[in-house]
């Protein structure tokens, strides 16, 4: 169990400097979006989850969405490096592969 703390704690420590140096914000808001980021991904792998974030374009976007075995199809291809800044989803509306900046989630549930 402490093992899996510390390991969670450290993803949220690089998250929030992540936020600090790329986006710009303050440690005190990095951390609160970081804990949203760290709720949010452990959500995702339960089941579906609603969320809210901010598209490029300005437009708020109300999300179903998922990352459970089950629930989301095979994907073939080679395996990429994963780009910290952003969260990959399956869209449950649109029955595709989603993903949007870890600057821009604005709310989950």
């Amino acid at each position: 169990m402490a093992t899996n703390f510390k390991n969670q704690m450290r993803e949220l420590m690089k998250q929030a400097w992540m936020l600090v140096k790329v986006y710009g914000f303050s440690m005190a808001d990095a951390m609160k979006q970081a804990w949203q980021v760290l709720k949010l991904k452990a959500a995702l792998k339960k089941g579906v989850v609603k969320f809210y974030y901010q598209k490029l374009n300005g437009e708020i976007r109300t999300a179903w969405g998922t990352l459970k075995e089950g629930l989301v199809p095979e994907t073939k291809g080679a395996e990429r490096k994963k780009n910290e800044s952003l969260i990959t989803y399956y869209d449950n509306e649109k029955q595709a592969f989603r993903s949007f900046k870890v600057a821009n989630l604005i709310k989950v549930g």
